[in-house]
């Protein structure tokens, strides 16, 4: 049964993905979370997250000139995953998750944004990917704060899309480390993990053939909505 749930999961979180082209760790980490820790969770998610997050970013025109301009986000989430991991938070981990999916499907349902006037980058990048990192460290999702960071920041498409693939793709191999030296990312966890990229790739063609048959927007209300229930069910629990 636990091989089943967590294949369900994957086509799910992967299904997701498939249709709105996010979302994939946030869902699996959500769902795993309800069965296990969530950085239990987080180390099944490491090889999907990193395989579709690498394929993100190498899809963009302009590598290098993000890198230039948010490398100081990017070693800020490491800097955050590695405080996580030495403030030992993993007991009120489920809580963080729930404030941390309820703030997710406030902002997708609300379509609220902030707005960072480029005068302001020098400081509010870094203490958004070092917060990032930290919540990272404690729940396996990367996607708080950073995504709304640079959606205020009005990147065109393509940009926003490869910037989010390089703070996944960052954070990612940051949170491998972690559970690698607390003993979470093991030969099984690995194996486990390889394994869990089949029905998460499964589940992107889906999505993908779904995407063509459906209103995107209907599916973005009911994957927030979806979102906001599972977080208050972690703050209950």
């Amino acid at each position: 049964m636990d091989i089943l749930f967590i294949a369900v999961v994957f086509i799910v979180a992967g299904l997701v993905k498939g249709v709105t082209g996010m979302g994939l760790p946030t869902v699996a980490i959500a769902l795993l979370s309800l069965r296990m820790a969530p950085l239990e969770a987080a180390a099944l998610l490491i090889v999907p997250s990193a395989v579709t997050n690498v394929w993100q970013l190498a899809a963009g025109p302009a590598l290098y000139p993000l890198w230039q301009r948010f490398r100081w986000v990017m070693l800020a989430i490491c800097a955050g995953v590695a405080a996580a991991g030495m403030l030992g938070a993993a007991g009120w981990s489920g809580a963080v998750l729930g404030v941390a999916l309820l703030a997710y499907g406030l902002l997708g349902l609300t379509g609220w944004r902030l707005h960072v006037a480029p005068r302001h980058e020098r400081w509010a990048g870094p203490l958004a990917g070092a917060t990032t990192g930290m919540m990272a460290g404690v729940t396996g999702v990367f996607v708080m704060p950073v995504a709304p960071y640079f959606q205020a920041l009005n990147l065109d498409k393509d940009d926003l899309v490869q910037a989010l693939g390089m703070a996944f793709t960052v954070g990612t191999v940051a949170l491998a480390a972690l559970l690698a030296i607390h003993g979470e990312w093991h030969a099984s966890a690995a194996g486990n993990s390889v394994l869990a990229l089949l029905p998460a790739i499964a589940g992107m063609q889906l999505g993908q053939w779904l995407r063509g048959r459906m209103q995107p927007a209907l599916f973005r209300r009911c994957f927030f909505l979806a979102l906001l229930a599972l977080g208050a069910h972690q703050l209950l629990r």
